[in-house]
């Protein structure tokens, strides 16, 4: 996903393999990004390129004119069957591959529209109708859905504009007497109904909910920093000679306190799973949901309704806005190469983005000087270490103070001192340039060597003329095929920087089936990017911040209490609460290049003997746990008791392996075969796995799921409290995790009407979650309604609570 393809690797591994030793000497010590891309692409021969072409074209990412009519057919069954969000996805992949202004891509709309209003998405169900409109919907057919447009506007309260449209539909069809008599009759039942809504609706008292900002407003920041932007002023900038750059405490920070809300320089939507290779008819189409068609491909809003972009079926946006923003930024350059981007994966997609966008800044001349002293030393400064002088000469200003050129006291910063969240800063961070193996150099700087080849090629044609009528003139990318010596290293240098200074920008995702009353849900990778501010923060296994996203922006908050002068610190993915002290320093070494000493890492090594408590394994005799390597022998003095590890392990893959059967009837609704099983695994669970253990908390999670599905939420709150006390174990009784579990269990007491319990859990759940995320979290606004509705309730007679 994030590097190319399996094929293109390889291939160019063994092209690596296969070249004179001479060469490969000359790469590997080279003294600058800008040779390592130069001798990399004087490599890349014709024959390099059609093998990169012939992988490219196994994605279908153009318009396919056979494509519209068959993703209509199978939205229709899915909306027959009533599964109205699969139908909406199958029609949104339907006017992906539809032309503008074509009967095919406004029928797709029309029918997305009917899925829209089913879901009760009213507000997207009239945005639907109006692009039909807009696409040359057929008239034949248009009124079923004024019908639906009346039925929406009445909904929202619109009635001035119900009242218009459903007079028309009366004199349209009254003067025509075009419908047979038993159509005649259903329409006038309909607008009957609708006219009696109306007059029901003339004096509406409507509340209406918080605006979608509340979430950006809660993430304003009290106080800038004047130093770094997107910070607060409770942080400042400091260099270390070992650690490098790093965000420290100017005073005592609460947990919860907001220190850093930037949005992504640049971030590109992970494909998640791949569209499939085009190897036959049964598999041409794909009929799969993925994130890229449910978020926004440019602002990662999370829609149902997207517009596609003009000239391909693969970019989705929320909005006609963010489609024409993404257009006139970089998806121009873009659009055309959508299979070859796809092939050679995110970061050489963020890299050609990082430097489309960079255009924006007006920095070419920048990056056109720095890129040329780009060298194994990871300073991206020129000769005369002066970057001012630089960026003052290209920027037509400088600053003095007492007749002298100021420097910087951190690269990064602008003339002025300041880090900000811009080019400059991107451009700044480190690439690590001698840690990569020179296969994978070798690697990026192909890939980048071609992706150069093919912008050059693509910069030749004239749009068609199809895409001329919808879309704008292209962005010039002349500049970038001309100066390919220049932009070329700079990609490359973004790619190397990316293994460590990429962002997971992630979401939290329900699971399980819509049908279920306690929403379960996980955290997923929904794009990678780059964020300038948030790349200062240096890890740690054990962090002291909590960083959560709202569509493309970041905030980071304290998630403890962190003293004045002390450094803020961010995970960048090996936790203390996720995996081992050994196999956290393997992963950090070989992503990250260092060998992290955090307070977590220097514990863990001292009580690494019996492993963590999520994962160790009990004396089936006195209940102490196992400890050892090969051999586990029990903690007790007094006991004796040993056994092999293989042989544990083999036994818990098997629980694990009945656990997931239980979970798969537990979603196809065998709910009594699942407790069943269940109880079976939890008996064979205790017998050898210690009473905090991760699949013991699953285990009494997926009962929790089952009694509240048979609607017996006493038993449902049970199971949830224990494995509430894994989670609490595993991650902390502050932890995001533990928000999410109490969210839960809220749920269930609220459903079973358990008030004081209820009331008490939201309390709990509240004060955690606002902690990670703030006020606009949808957890904390659902917890608030059940506590207003809970509040709102009579006072019930003393008796048993669930």
């Amino acid at each position: 996903m994030d590097l190319p393809v399996d094929e293109w690797k390889s291939y160019v591994l063994q092209k690596w393999s296969l070249l004179p030793k001479s060469i490969q000497v000359t790469i590997c010590t080279a003294e600058t990004l800008s040779d390592i891309f130069l001798h990399s692409s004087s490599l890349l021969q014709p024959e390099d390129e059609m093998f990169l072409k012939r992988l490219s074209r196994g994605y279908l990412v153009g318009k396919d004119p056979g494509a519209p009519l068959f993703y209509r057919e199978q939205g229709n069954k899915k909306f027959q069957e009533k599964d109205y969000m699969g139908a909406t996805v199958l029609y949104t992949k339907g006017v992906s591959h539809s032309r503008p202004n074509t009967e095919d891509i406004s029928l797709c709309y029309a029918n997305r529209s009917a899925a829209l209003f089913r879901l009760g998405q009213y507000e997207t169900c009239l945005q639907d109708i109006t692009r039909a409109q807009m696409h040359g919907y057929p008239e034949r057919l248009q009124l079923k859905m004024m019908l639906r447009k009346a039925e929406c506007l009445v909904t929202l309260g619109k009635l001035q504009e119900a009242s218009q449209i459903i007079s028309d539909l009366e004199s349209h069809f009254t003067d025509r007497q075009t419908l047979a008599a038993s159509q005649f009759q259903i329409l006038q039942s309909t607008l009957c109904r609708l006219k009696r809504k109306v007059q029901e609706k003339e004096n509406p008292t409507e509340t209406f909910p918080a605006a979608l900002t509340t979430g950006f407003e809660d993430m304003n920041l009290r106080e800038e920093n004047e130093q770094i932007s997107c910070a607060s002023s409770s942080v400042t900038l400091c260099t270390d000679p070992l650690k490098g750059r790093s965000l420290i405490a100017t005073k005592d920070i609460l947990p919860g306190e907001l220190l850093v809300r930037e949005e992504a320089f640049v971030s590109v939507l992970n494909p998640g799973e791949m569209p499939p290779r085009r190897d036959g008819l049964e598999s041409k189409w794909d009929t799969r949901v993925t994130n890229g068609d449910l978020y926004c491909h440019r602002c990662l809003k999370h829609t149902l309704a997207t517009v596609p972009c003009g000239g391909c079926s693969y970019a989705k946006y929320c909005s006609q806005e963010c489609m024409q923003q993404a257009w006139d930024l970089y998806h121009s350059a873009e659009c055309p190469l959508g299979g070859l981007l796809l092939t050679l994966g995110v970061f050489c997609h963020i890299a050609l983005r990082a430097t489309l966008l960079a255009r924006c800044e007006d920095v070419g001349n920048v990056t056109r000087k720095l890129c040329g002293e780009i060298s194994n030393r990871d300073i991206c400064l020129p000769k005369s270490k002066n970057l001012v002088q630089t960026l003052s000469h290209d920027l037509g200003r400088e600053s003095e103070k007492n007749g002298k050129t100021v420097e910087p006291p951190v690269s990064g910063c602008d003339v002025n001192g300041k880090y900000g969240s811009n080019y400059n800063a991107v451009l700044h961070l480190l690439p690590h340039t001698r840690n990569h193996s020179p296969e994978h150099k070798f690697l990026c700087a192909l890939s980048v060597a071609a992706l150069c080849r093919q912008l050059e090629a693509a910069s030749l044609q004239t749009l068609t003329t199809s895409l001329k009528s919808s879309q704008p003139e292209a962005a010039v990318v002349p500049a970038m095929c001309q100066e390919s010596h220049i932009w070329g290293p700079a990609m490359l240098r973004h790619m190397l920087q990316l293994q460590c200074n990429a962002q997971a920008i992630t979401t939290i995702q329900q699971t399980g089936s819509k049908e279920n009353i306690i929403t379960d849900s996980r955290q997923v990778r929904l794009a990678t990017g780059l964020f300038p501010v948030v790349s200062l923060l240096n890890h740690s296994c054990s962090p002291n911040t909590s960083v959560s996203f709202v569509s493309t922006v970041a905030t980071v908050r304290a998630s403890q209490p962190i003293g004045k002068g002390q450094e803020i610190l961010h995970c960048y993915g090996p936790h203390e609460s996720r995996m081992g002290v050994a196999e956290r320093q393997q992963k950090l070494r070989s992503q990250y290049f260092f060998d992290c000493d955090c307070l977590a890492c220097q514990n863990g090594k001292r009580r690494a003997a019996a492993g963590p408590r999520w994962e160790a394994f009990h004396c089936h005799r006195c209940g102490e746990l196992m400890q050892g390597d090969d051999v586990l022998s029990c903690g007790s003095a007094s006991c004796t008791e040993s056994a092999s590890r293989d042989h544990l392990v083999s036994r818990f893959q098997d629980l694990q392996q009945r656990v997931g059967k239980a979970q798969k009837l537990l979603r196809n609704g065998k709910v009594e075969r699942a407790i069943q099983l269940l109880f079976g695994c939890q008996h064979d669970a205790e017998s050898f796995l210690s009473a905090e253990h991760s699949l013991v908390g699953e285990i009494e999670d997926a009962l929790a799921q089952a009694y509240a599905a048979l609607g017996d939420w006493q038993k449902s709150a049970a199971h949830l409290q224990k494995s509430l006390r894994v989670v609490e174990v595993r991650h902390g009784p502050s932890s995001v995790e533990m928000g999410h579990e109490l969210f839960k269990l809220a749920q269930i007491f609220f459903n079973g009407f358990a008030i004081p319990e209820a009331l008490n859990t939201i309390q709990k759940a509240e004060k955690v979650l606002l902690v990670h995320y703030g006020r606009g979290n949808d957890e904390i606004q659902e917890l608030q309604k059940m506590k207003s509705c809970l509040l709102d309730l009579p006072p019930v007679p003393e008796g048993p609570a669930v």
